[in-house]
């Protein structure tokens, strides 16, 4: 039987041409992802065989199966008591939140749920009745989300805070995307912590108006540039009213900075993690503790904020991705979630939950992080066992007679503590000093920006860095203070900067309600909304320029006391109404006047002659 020679259509060759090339991209993508994957190798030389180390990280990931969520404040999910809300495209649809229903409740495990299609066990088509918590979404399956109570306390704020931590430093491969089930907020903030929650820094502002709500220029991500790439950014992008369903996320863009090194496509990889390894402000601008949702203020479209309207205005989140991986500083290509608990699985010789430290036996030298480059395998920089003196002078240098046999001055001390791998400086110097008179060991030229006994303390001018540990080369990070606004260079163990007046922010480089920044905060006069009066021109924004016979700060007194006193000026006479005589007459001087119209309106007056 002769088999029929099968006709392909031009549409379909173009179609498996097109999925060739997916999958084609798909692979080399995979290929690209996968790297750094192997920690060592093994590899055969004339000595015998032996293992060959490389840079590695773990594969990334949806860490939100990984983070704590927290609300603040706790009551603000709706359904205790049970409420009514409706939505602002059609104000007739209204429905029910109760939170002791679980079809009517929207807890905030709703935000990270997969969301099932219809008939599945979870929505309810099959035995397990399981949680409901949404609608039928536009794509036939369902829509779980989470929702706070109503602006029932209008004028009161309605302000929510999303907080999801890690207990652990993580870094961002990816967007991050919230996707509301209600309309995007008009004023919202996401910020993120290196330090467990202590300390908060602002990644991105979003408003319909960035500045009215926030005082700073609306940009987006695509205009940023290398140098501007970890600029705090606000952006109008994510805040408009009127938009279809599926363009409710609002993002916080990784993938357009890190494309900025990497080319569209991430196809110059070896470029970024150049950056990343030169750049440690880079690097750091991607890595956190803790990520925070504010939502500062809920979207109200055009509608009139009044009693009626109120349960129309609320926040609803179906869905919440953040993508990324545990920071194991290039030691580590697993990390296990255990006891609810991230752990780097370190390799190198090292250990500590980034594997920030080198395992005792192996402190030939000292502990340092992996590298990219050289591209594609990297440097491992592993922990090498211990050389020399390996009795040394660790331990307890209490007793004088002891140290005093050890240490008979202090240049031969530095000779004999250099060779100790055991010196207590925490990693950031191998030599010490003993100082006689106080009786002591102390390390000296402590590096990494670094003071004290044990090299534990940081400089001045920089800050402990809690999410990693003291022998971290990272352990201390800069102020970094802004020079217009802070009083000095330094801060406090939290990385707060002592601000100048009306000044906030971590680094003092925010201004505080009713001040704008020009090289420093200074208090606005006047602006667009607040305007200089009676023609007075606003001169960046720290005073009005009068035209002349007006003073004030916002010009709104006259010169003029008495008639003469503004003399001939033109522009004082221009803006004073004229004098109107007949207000100046006097009030017997007015009925006369009155009646002699009267009179002449009424034509002529006949004379009445008596006859005779």
């Amino acid at each position: 039987m002769r088999q029929r020679r099968g006709i392909m259509w031009p549409g379909v060759q173009a179609l498996l041409s097109a999925h060739a090339c997916w999958v084609l991209l798909g692979a080399l993508t995979s290929a690209e992802r996968n790297r750094y994957d192997h920690c060592k190798s093994m590899v055969h030389t004339e000595e015998g065989p032996g293992w060959e180390y490389h840079a590695c990280q773990p594969e990334a990931t949806d860490m939100t199966k990984f983070a704590k969520v927290r609300l603040d404040p706790p009551d603000i999910t709706c359904g205790s008591p049970p409420d009514h809300f409706c939505t602002l495209e059609n104000p007739y649809l209204c429905n029910l939140c109760d939170a002791s229903t679980p079809q009517l409740s929207h807890p905030a495990e709703l935000m990270f749920d997969s969301e099932p299609a219809l008939g599945s066990p979870a929505y309810g088509g099959g035995h397990g009745g399981g949680h409901v918590g949404g609608h039928v979404g536009a794509q036939g399956g369902l829509s779980t989300y989470w929702q706070s109570v109503s602006w029932r306390r209008h004028p009161e704020p309605l302000r929510v805070n999303i907080t999801m931590s890690w207990g652990k430093t993580i870094e961002l491969t990816d967007d991050v995307v919230i996707t509301f089930e209600s309309r995007r907020p008009s004023a919202m903030v996401l910020d993120k912590s290196l330090d467990y929650g202590r300390t908060w820094s602002a990644v991105q502002y979003y408003a319909d108006d960035c500045h009215e709500l926030f005082r700073r220029e609306a940009r987006r991500a695509l205009d940023l540039t290398q140098a501007s790439a970890t600029q705090v950014i606000c952006t109008e992008e994510y805040s408009r009213s009127f938009v279809a369903k599926q363009d409710r996320t609002v993002r916080f863009e990784v993938l357009n900075r890190t494309a900025l090194f990497a080319g569209v496509g991430l196809r110059n990889v070896a470029s970024l993690y150049a950056r990343l390894d030169g750049d440690g402000e880079l690097r750091r601008f991607f890595t956190l503790t803790d990520l925070r949702a504010r939502l500062l203020q809920p979207a109200t479209g055009d509608t009139f904020i009044d009693k009626e309207n109120l349960k129309k205005y609320y926040y609803a989140v179906s869905n919440v991705q953040v993508r990324g991986r545990c920071t194991c500083n290039l030691h580590a290509k697993e990390c296990k979630f255990e006891k609810g608990q991230l752990l780097c699985e370190c390799e190198h010789n090292t250990t500590g939950s980034d594997c920030g430290k080198c395992k005792r036996g192996f402190r030939g030298r000292l502990w340092k992080a992996g590298t990219y480059l050289p591209y594609p395998k990297g440097m491992p920089n592993e922990c090498t066992a211990n050389t020399g003196n390996q009795n040394g002078l660790g331990g307890n240098f209490g007793a004088a007679s002891k140290a005093d046999a050890f240490l008979p001055s202090i240049s031969s001390s530095l000779e004999e503590l250099d060779t100790n791998p055991e010196c207590s400086c925490n990693g950031h110097s191998n030599r010490c000093s003993y100082i006689d008179v106080l009786n002591i060991v102390t390390c000296v030229s402590c590096k990494d920006n670094t003071r004290g006994q044990h090299c534990q303390l940081c400089r001045p001018g920089f800050y402990r860095n809690f999410s990693v540990e003291l022998d971290n080369p990272n352990m201390c990070i800069k102020c970094e203070c802004n020079n217009f606004g802070a009083m000095h260079d330094r801060c406090n163990d939290s990385g707060k900067c002592e601000c100048k007046e009306g000044t906030s922010g971590l680094k003092c480089d925010e201004c505080q309600p009713g001040f704008h920044w020009n090289r420093g905060c200074h208090p606005i006069v006047c602006d667009e909304f607040l305007r200089c009066e009676n023609g007075g021109t606003c001169v960046q924004r720290q005073r009005c320029a009068c035209v002349s016979g007006y003073e004030g700060v916002l010009c709104e007194k006259s010169r003029c006391t008495s008639p003469n006193s503004c003399g001939s000026s033109s522009a004082g006479q221009r803006l004073r109404a004229p004098a109107l005589p007949l207000l100046a007459a006097s009030s017997s001087s007015l009925l006369l006047l009155l009646l002699l119209v009267a009179l002449l309106s009424a034509g002529p007056v006949q004379t009445l002659v008596p006859t005779r």
